[in-house]
Parts: structure tokens; C-alpha cells; sequence
């Protein structure tokens, strides 16, 4: 995974922007989720403000960044240089990735919020248009996205505004999935499985 420039010190916030929650997100892929929570900012823009750190990792690395990040806006907002964001979120697939229960356990430890797909971003695009309940590979799951969507990892406004549309359907459907295993007791967050509503929720403010 490659990986971006870090976004630097906290950025200082006007008393405008006070008035409006702050969310600092850090996202593995280079491109798609970028796109795509971009297109809810813009839909809710009066009342939140969303910035995506320019840094790529995988899990360990995009939580460890967070909670630095945590830490040295905390020290800046001591020391009246800045306002702290009101939340930080960490966006990655489960996938393979090595150290991931690690990454999941520094988060939480750190009140690091996360959203996290199992096995990837794109079951959770599949879920705006169908059930997934089985266990399903990331390779079916994409194609089966991209499928739906008409197009790939960079989202077109159609397929963004078409995610947005069916957004209350996939919260749905991806709850229903996590009832699902807590009731069979399988772990939590088990393929299939995704988190990104939690996410789109704090950007609604729903």
C-alpha cells in the first residue's frame, strides 16, 4: 500500500468553523473513499466539516497516525493553538492485513473510531442494492460492485448519487448483518460485514 504525505500539524480552525463538528478521517485506499466521503460531505457541508488526511497505510499504520495525530492535537489545543477535531475516524478493509486485530484493539484503546468493511469497501457497496448474507471473497465482491455501479474504484456522480440513494437500505442491511453474527456468535465484524454506516451517520448527523 502506498502510502501519502502526512496532512502536518492541526490545522487551525476559525470561529466559523466552531459551529460545526469536525471529523479528521484516514482512509487506506488511494482513491474510493476518498470519492465517496467527499460526496457526503458535500451533502452536509453546512453542519460538518470532513477532512481526509493525505496519509495511506494499512490498519496499524492508519491507527497509529490517529492516535499521533490524537496526541498532538490535544497538546495544541492545550496550549490554545488550534481546536482539537471532534472526532477521528480510521477507514480499512479487513482483507488480510497482518497486525489488524492489533489495529483494531489500539483504536479502541484510544477512542479512535472506526469503519471497517469485511472483507472490503465494496461488500458495503453491494449492500445498497442486495442481501449478502454468506461469506463472500473480495474479488466477487468488487466485481459484483462494479457490476452494479457501471464503473470501478474511481466513482462516477452516477454511482455516487445512486449510493446515497440507497444509503437507508444498506444501514439496514449491513445492522441486520451484525444481529446476524452476534446471534450465530460469530466474531464481530465477520465477513460479511461493514462499519461504514457508523461513519456516514456522524457525517449526517443522524
Amino acid at each position: 500500500m502506498s502510502r501519502g504525505t502526512s496532512s502536518g500539524s492541526p490545522q487551525r480552525r476559525t470561529s466559523n468553523d466552531a459551529v460545526r463538528r469536525d471529523l479528521l478521517v484516514f482512509v487506506e485506499g488511494l482513491r474510493t473513499e476518498e470519492l465517496y466521503l467527499k460526496h457526503w460531505h458535500r451533502r452536509h457541508r453546512d453542519r460538518v466539516l470532513v477532512t481526509i488526511d493525505l496519509f495511506r497505510g494499512g490498519p496499524i499504520q492508519l491507527v497509529e497516525r490517529a492516535v499521533e495525530t490524537q496526541r498532538t492535537e490535544a497538546r495544541e489545543a492545550k496550549k490554545e493553538r488550534g481546536r482539537a477535531h471532534d472526532q477521528i475516524w480510521c477507514v480499512f478493509d479487513r482483507d488480510e492485513h497482518p497486525n489488524f486485530t492489533e489495529a483494531v484493539s489500539l483504536a479502541h484503546d484510544h477512542g479512535i473510531n472506526l469503519a471497517v468493511s469485511n472483507p472490503c469497501l465494496e461488500l458495503w457497496f453491494l449492500l445498497h442494492f442486495e442481501d449478502q448474507t454468506a461469506h463472500i471473497e473480495r474479488g466477487e465482491a468488487q466485481d459484483r460492485a462494479e457490476g452494479l455501479l457501471h464503473c470501478s474504484k474511481i466513482l462516477s456522480e452516477s454511482a455516487l448519487s445512486a449510493l446515497a440513494e440507497r444509503y437507508d437500505d444498506a444501514k439496514a442491511r449491513a445492522v441486520k448483518l451484525d444481529e446476524k453474527h452476534s446471534g450465530d456468535d460469530s466474531p464481530p465484524g465477520a465477513n460479511p460485514s461493514s462499519g461504514m454506516w457508523r461513519l456516514i451517520d456522524a457525517i449526517r448527523d443522524a
